[in-house]
């Protein structure tokens, strides 16, 4: 089950239940505050390059936070700030034309920010939360698909909790507009891109 527990919808439910459902008591001790760990995470993106392969990128400099409430799945919050000079797709160059002004314009626009509106449960350990996602000053709405990988203490007494993400944007709604005509037909950069997240948190004391 995940954190944020399994929705009961079956016609004989809502007939002979007045009250919520019991609160699995191993995910209401979950709920807290808690700190991305940015050393055991990754948030990463995928570009489609020439329409023949795809370019894999991530972002090493960042910070976040999630409140977890496992018996009020709806009060769940995240919030995630991005260093865009972090940007790492491999190759230094590629990377400096990144920063640029024909695309993340790191000067001007030197954070990325995430910040949830909406939590949902969709069974089993899936959820999905939705929030404003800001690039280059242009903020607009993001889905991310989740699932939830369970909870452990570390050796070092750090009670940790895990996540599996992915979204899919179009770049161009948040200005990233700048591409190349390629001779055969097509374009040098993808509009989607796919994003794809691990996170490991960390329980505040």
């Amino acid at each position: 089950m995940g954190i944020f527990g399994r929705k009961n919808n079956s016609p004989e439910s809502t007939v002979t239940t007045a009250t919520a459902a019991p609160v699995n008591p191993d995910l209401a001790a979950l709920t807290g505050e808690y700190t991305i760990d940015p050393a055991h995470s990754t948030l990463g993106f995928v570009a489609r390059h020439a329409m023949v392969t795809n370019v894999k990128g991530k972002f090493t400099d960042f910070t976040g936070a999630l409140h977890l409430d496992g018996t009020d799945p709806g009060a769940s919050t995240a919030s995630i700030d991005v260093t865009m000079d972090s940007i790492d797709t491999g190759s230094p160059d590629r990377d400096g034309h990144l920063k640029s002004s024909d695309f993340f314009k790191t000067d001007e626009f030197p954070t990325m920010t995430f910040r949830s509106t909406k939590a949902e449960a969709l069974g089993g350990d899936d959820y999905r939360i939705t929030g404003d996602l800001t690039i280059l000053g242009v903020t607009r709405p993001l889905t991310i698909d989740l699932e939830f990988n369970g909870a452990a203490k570390d050796p070092f007494g750090n009670e940790r909790v895990g996540f599996e993400g992915k979204a899919e944007i179009l770049r161009s709604e948040w200005g990233l507009t700048w591409n190349a005509a390629l001779e055969t037909g097509g374009v040098l950069v993808s509009d989607k891109i796919k994003l794809n997240f691990d996170i490991s948190a960390i329980r505040q004391a």
